[in-house]
């Protein structure tokens, strides 16, 4: 079983390649950037220097594009900026060589769950076309959601991967906060036929309608989630909690008990 474990966010452009070099001294095999806020980097040399310092150190790179993105928006001009914002993504993401680019799909609104997954469906698929067009490299991994009004629940993850050959991102923090359980069993069950795992995993705070805010990543937890990964499969361990890294090396630490015992 091959599992690697990251934080979420890189820091600046300026400090990019240290912070890279820090992580790889912490055991740390992957690195998720995040573009949430906006896609700051942006110069095609930053991208290449970046990708070939994480490449030499053995990291894999990853994009979470920004939140901003509604693939369902009645507004079609908003629609057409969330299209723009991905594909941005994937083009910076090439240069990168980053493997996926993560994003929350988009938002019922008005519509039914039904009609909101075939217009989602439909531009991914669009999306896709114009990625194989200019020939970019990384792969569109919508993400399961943690609200029980926000796109993204495991069927429509799963349901968009059979229905357009994209990659997915199981967050199980959002999981547990949108169904009050992890559902390990089901998660790689349905999943099952997939060689690699993208995964976020941290603490989170949620209520009756779910996700409220991401917190340190308990061990207990975490110690639940290496329990019950399959094996011979090649996983990727992302952490959102506000102590990313710490809890990133808690994640190294506890495999490392794991294959001693």
């Amino acid at each position: 079983m091959d599992i690697k474990f990251g934080p979420a966010g890189l820091g600046g452009v300026n400090e990019a390649i240290q912070n890279l070099q820090e992580y790889s001294k912490l055991g740390l095999k992957a690195c998720e950037i995040a573009f949430t806020y906006g896609i700051y980097i942006t110069k095609k040399e930053d991208a290449i220097k970046i990708g070939k310092a994480a490449k030499k150190l053995g990291i894999d790179l990853t994009i979470h594009a920004p939140y901003w993105i509604n693939l369902n928006s009645a507004d079609k001009t908003k629609t057409e900026k969330s299209k723009y914002r991905i594909i941005k993504c994937c083009e910076i993401g090439t240069f990168l060589g980053a493997k996926k680019v993560v994003f929350h799909p988009g938002y019922y609104g008005k519509k039914s769950k039904e009609e909101t997954y075939e217009i989602i469906k439909k531009h991914i698929l669009e999306i896709q076309k114009e990625i194989q067009r200019k020939r970019l490299t990384p792969k569109l991994a919508p993400e399961t959601s943690g609200k029980v009004n926000v796109f993204g629940s495991l069927d429509e993850i799963c349901n968009l991967v059979k229905d357009t050959g994209c990659s997915f991102c199981i967050d199980f923090a959002h999981i547990l906060a949108r169904y009050k359980d992890y559902r390990f069993k089901d998660v790689f069950s349905m999943f099952k036929n997939h060689k690699e795992f993208h995964i976020h995993f941290s603490g989170i705070n949620y209520g009756i309608k779910g996700e409220r805010n991401h917190k340190k990543t308990p061990e207990k937890e975490l110690k639940k989630l290496l329990a019950s990964l399959p094996k011979n499969k090649k996983i990727t361990i992302i952490n959102e909690s506000p102590f990313p890294v710490e809890d990133s090396v808690m994640g190294v630490r506890l495999l490392k008990t794991i294959r001693r015992t």
